[in-house]
């Protein structure tokens, strides 16, 4: 079986830029949950697609805010965007997918933990994680866990994060701390950036190893006196912007395999939900669940 685990946030996000705004019959914008509920209808039907979970940053807050006060929060958000994620999850569960509301942890978090336990399953031939959100290359694994952009379906396998960002995946977070990433808030080490902190972790792996004297990088990088003052000087942060980028494996998740496996909506919940968006034309489409 193949597992696909999307990034339910970003696929919101998504949607939200890629439509036309439109209201439903209450007067509530609803236009990106009724868009991702199109393009989700049509992404069920493949072939392949038979055990879905979807993850949502509930609240965008975490234990991350409470380790770094710079750390991303629900700040800027469009309100007509932010109004529709109660709803989105309502959809997705009518829709008769699993999904994950998360608070403590992040939907990155829940995704990374639930296929880094699938891929240890021997029934399970690929895990796909549904997002191009540079923070879960750090799981990929080969080609047996990977990135995809399920609209574009472009996977992104061990080969490719290398290709991409010039690291093996387990030091994706170590090139995160350097280069910073604006969409979490992590600020980086000044002066590092993508060529810099790629080269000197495809040499040395993690923060720890790369030693704060320059000569002894043993490679050429440019401004490598400068940039081995930098690291030296914020190395402490950078410890802690690693720790922000580093996705949590001990997220609570109760369910199993089997438990992802794509069965149909749910018919009263599902009718209910349609109503409200007026997303009648939604009702024709979609498969039941049997009782």
């Amino acid at each position: 079986m193949q597992i696909h685990l999307i990034d339910g946030t970003y696929e919101l996000f998504r949607a939200y830029y890629a439509v036309p705004k439109g209201r439903g019959p209450t007067g509530a914008e609803v236009a990106a949950v009724r868009g991702l509920l199109r393009s989700l209808l049509g992404w069920l039907e493949r072939p392949g697609v038979t055990h879905v979970a979807v993850a949502f940053d509930t609240v965008i807050e975490s234990f991350r805010n409470r380790l770094f006060a710079g750390y991303k929060t629900g700040d800027g958000i469009d309100p007509e965007l932010f109004s529709q994620f109660p709803l989105v999850e309502r959809m997705t569960r009518a829709l008769g997918l699993t999904t994950w509301s998360m608070i403590e942890f992040e939907a990155d978090d829940a995704l990374a933990a639930f296929a880094a336990r699938a891929a240890a399953d021997v029934r399970v031939e690929r895990v796909c994680i549904c997002t191009p959100d540079k923070d879960l290359a750090q799981c990929v694994r080969g080609t047996r866990v990977v990135g995809f952009d399920r609209i574009r379906e472009i996977a992104l396998d061990e080969a490719g994060v290398h290709a991409k960002f010039g690291v093996a995946p387990a030091s994706i977070p170590d090139y995160l701390a350097l280069v910073g990433d604006t969409a979490d808030g992590i600020p980086g080490v000044p002066r590092w950036g993508a060529k810099s902190a790629a080269a000197l972790l495809a040499r040395f792996e993690t923060l720890e190893r790369i030693p704060d004297d320059a000569a002894a990088w043993g490679i050429p990088v440019r401004g490598a006196a400068a940039l081995a003052q930098s690291l030296a000087q914020h190395r402490e942060a950078a410890l802690l912007y690693r720790t922000l980028a580093t996705l949590r494996l001990d997220v609570p998740l109760p369910e199993t395999l089997d438990d992802l496996a794509y069965r149909g909506a749910v018919r009263a919940d599902f009718e209910e939900l349609c109503r409200e968006m007026g997303e009648t034309s939604s009702l024709e489409r979609v498969r039941y669940a049997a009782l």
